[in-house]
């Protein structure tokens, strides 16, 4: 534990959506990974790349499920009721850490959805000096590899991908900052994608960094699926960070993923 007069590394994990797309009893939060829930599993990995606490956003009546699901964390886990938005959950749990007496003292807060529980250490640890540099909103970012077309009506046209990235989180910010966009943003009644177009819509320079493709999102039950491969991957790669893992889906085509990690990574 962090002693009481350093600022914390805080992290806000998102963890109060409905998952329609999943689908099942379960929500996706909670579904087992690796014998863990997903919240967990992220909460973690965050652990891992520097955080040192984590203000968890709940759904309303899932707080129970969520504080047996942590309740091995790595690092203090506190929880606070999430709104109707994302955007109302992400503002909920940045006035939670602006009204604790010790959370307040950060500088920096990273803001991650739950549902990329295999981000690895290493993006962590880089979004987190990136802010510490003096950047005050970085995203991790890959580069989009399927050929993308833009559709209009019966029309459509392929978009030119080398200039497109997909955005993924943890997200990290300076802490005023993104506090004060969020605020103006209920204000304003505006509405964006994601934290980083957040401080962006009020003037502020988004600052990108390598992402990784094991920090996929598990939208979808075959997402878990393909979590679990990876993550199986990981361990046996033997280091958190999982470059190794990186290097390997880089390396092969996505017909070849599966069955490549099947065998280790050996060919």
């Amino acid at each position: 534990m962090v002693d009481e007069h350093t600022r914390p590394v805080v992290a806000v994990v998102v963890a109060a959506g409905l998952g329609t797309r999943f689908g099942g009893p379960i929500p996706k939060q909670i579904t087992s990974l690796t014998g863990k829930a997903v919240v967990a599993v992220a909460v973690e990995s965050l652990a891992a790349g520097g955080c040192d606490e984590a203000v968890v956003v709940v759904k309303e009546g899932m707080h129970n499920h969520l504080q047996l699901a942590l309740a091995a964390s790595p690092i203090p886990v506190h929880f606070v009721t999430g709104g109707e938005t994302r955007q109302d959950s992400v503002r909920n749990g940045l006035r939670y850490i602006a009204n604790d007496d010790r959370l307040s003292l950060a500088t920096t807060v990273l803001i991650h959805d739950a549902v990329r529980p295999l981000v690895p250490a290493y993006i962590v640890e880089d979004v987190i000096e990136a802010v510490e540099a003096g950047a005050v909103a970085v995203a991790p970012v890959v580069e989009v590899t399927d050929t993308i077309r833009q559709v209009d009506g019966d029309v459509s046209r392929v978009i030119d991908r080398s200039t497109l990235r997909a955005v993924q989180t943890p997200q990290g910010f300076d802490r005023t900052v993104i506090t004060e966009c969020h605020e103006q943003l209920a204000q304003d009644g505006g509405t964006v994608t994601d934290d980083i177009s957040c401080c962006e819509r009020y003037g502020h320079r988004a600052t990108l960094v390598e992402g990784s493709r094991m920090a996929l999102k598990i939208t979808e039950p075959v997402d878990l699926d393909i979590a679990e491969v990876l993550a199986k991957a990981a361990a046996g790669a033997g280091h958190h960070s999982g470059r190794r893992v990186g290097r390997m889906l880089r390396a092969v085509t996505p017909s070849k993923v599966a069955d490549k990690l099947g065998r280790g990574g050996k060919e």
